[in-house]
């Protein structure tokens, strides 16, 4: 049996039929799942953030359900219906009869293709997780700035602790939360208005977590955006993709919410972020403890109060700079260093092939021509990850930054970023015999890096070596564990 408002009895009892099944239940909405079709009623409901009581609003939110999520997902979603009562007096879809409900119609997802039960059964690998972060950037980079508008997390991080608090998390950590929140939100008032006038405050998804997510035709799209409140949505971006990044951290772990952060920010380049990141993810989190809690899931709502406390902890940022000749294994270090390292979720990794790519318009794993590797070209590039580095760094976040850094001038800059920064830097020089570089580039299949085994050669002709002491650490990385052990013992007291 369903929780639905006794004046929707009929209408559940026909969409039932229709289902030849009880829906899915949640606390404003009923799905029905047919062979092929999914039908979602409203539930006339009324709450705190929402009234869905009279038919005409569930019209209305439906249709506003329809018109947020379709050009995301055209495939998956139809239409929307009446349900008419006919002059036979029986309900029916459609015609011209009084519409006594509306529904919204979809076609049916399988269950094992929504992303939470990917997660749930282990199939999330690196290659989804990069075509995830793609499909967020290219569905935030649709929508319109909203002019300088400030998003008002205020209301919204007091709406949590109340919401908390109702569900029956202890005051005693709840309201130290929200005190905490406050403080950081206020003091972060000149960034947000910045980020507003920027073009980052949106009229956003606002619900993007894994459950909110499938596999269609073997992509990624988003579905189910929050459509019932216009303030819950118009948003910062970074805390509309937090509610993912957060997700993918307690439901997986931290490396694929790393990963996820970096593709889109290799995407986007919006490192802008990342001052607010740490109560973005801490909101996040506490949206999911209060809502767990309700459920009568303490253990589960507990790890997310946890969480969301942990994630308002400061973290001791360090700039880590990882260069050599192409094949040496940079990326493929700072990969492994990178969820370990400050705070969540992981180091910013900076790659100068990536911040090439974005700079002419094309996705990280798309060829370049020569004429986009000219030395203006790369000192452009150099300036931008030194930037974006002291930036990042100075926000309170970790940095990988990867590139060859070949050049005396190029190292400088970013050890000058981390200074600026007023935070640790460490890098690394990588070595490998030319053979292993050879077969390493050779070996290559859509990587952001264009460099061939024609480049390696020419580089490692130029016989650029580093000195062992100061401020990097040369690593044989012919074995690319061992390297990684090493690299991980000299950041001892970075990994969080």
């Amino acid at each position: 049996m369903t929780d639905a408002p006794p004046e929707q009895a009929e209408v559940v009892a026909f969409l039932r039929g229709l289902a030849s099944a009880d829906p899915i239940e949640t606390h404003i909405s009923l799905v029905f799942l047919g062979a092929d079709t999914v039908w979602k009623l409203k539930k006339a409901v009324r709450l705190p953030f929402l009234d869905f009581s009279a038919v005409d609003d569930r019209r209305r939110f439906t249709e506003r359900e329809f018109a947020l999520n379709s050009p995301a997902a055209p495939e998956l979603y139809r239409d929307v219906v009446p349900i008419v009562r006919g002059r036979d007096g029986g309900l029916t879809l459609g015609g011209d009869g009084p519409a006594v409900d509306w529904v919204l119609r979809m076609a049916r997802v399988p269950a094992d293709d929504f992303l939470d039960a990917m997660a749930h059964a282990g199939r999330i690998d690196p290659p989804l997780l990069d075509r995830l972060a793609d499909a967020v950037a290219a569905y935030h980079a649709g929508l319109p700035p909203l002019a300088g508008q400030l998003a008002a997390l205020e209301p919204i991080a007091r709406g949590n602790a109340r919401a908390a608090l109702a569900a029956g998390l202890p005051v005693e950590r709840v309201t130290p939360w929200e005190t905490a929140m406050l403080a950081a939100l206020a003091g972060l008032r000149d960034w947000r208005a910045a980020r507003a006038a920027d073009g980052f405050v949106r009229r956003a998804h606002g619900d993007l977590h894994l459950g909110n997510l499938c596999l269609w035709s073997g992509a990624p799209i988003l579905f189910d955006a929050l459509e019932f409140n216009e303030a819950m949505a118009t948003i910062d971006l970074g805390y509309d993709l937090a509610f993912l990044l957060m997700d993918l951290d307690r439901r997986i772990g931290r490396a694929a919410a790393n990963r996820v952060f970096n593709r889109y920010i290799a995407r986007t380049g919006d490192v802008g972020m990342l001052p607010g990141l740490p109560q973005f993810l801490s909101m996040r989190a506490m949206i999911r403890a209060h809502v767990e809690q309700k459920l009568g899931r303490s253990a589960v709502a507990e790890e997310y109060l946890t969480a969301a406390l942990g994630y308002q902890r400061p973290q001791q940022p360090v700039v880590v700079a990882i260069g050599g000749l192409p094949g040496t294994g940079k990326s493929t270090l700072g990969r492994m260093l990178a969820p370990l390292l400050g705070a969540a979720p992981g180091a910013l990794m900076l790659r100068s092939d990536e911040i090439r790519k974005r700079r002419f318009g094309v996705a990280p794993e798309q060829r370049l021509p020569p004429d986009a590797y000219t030395a203006a070209v790369s000192e452009t590039v150099f300036a931008t990850l030194a930037e974006h580095a002291r930036c990042a760094a100075a926000a309170g976040h970790a940095v990988i930054a990867d590139a060859t850094f070949m050049s005396t001038e190029h190292r400088a800059m970013i050890e000058a970023a981390a200074d600026r920064a007023g935070v640790a830097f460490q890098g690394f020089w990588l070595t490998a015999p030319l053979s292993v570089l050879e077969a390493r580039v050779a070996a290559r299949r859509d990587d952001a890096s264009d460099a061939t085994v024609d480049v390696v050669r020419r580089a490692a002709r130029a016989n650029v070596a580093m000195a062992e002491g100061g401020r990097w650490i040369v690593l044989d990385a012919t074995d690319g564990a061992r390297a990684g052990d090493l690299a991980k013992a000299a950041l001892a007291p970075h990994v969080a």
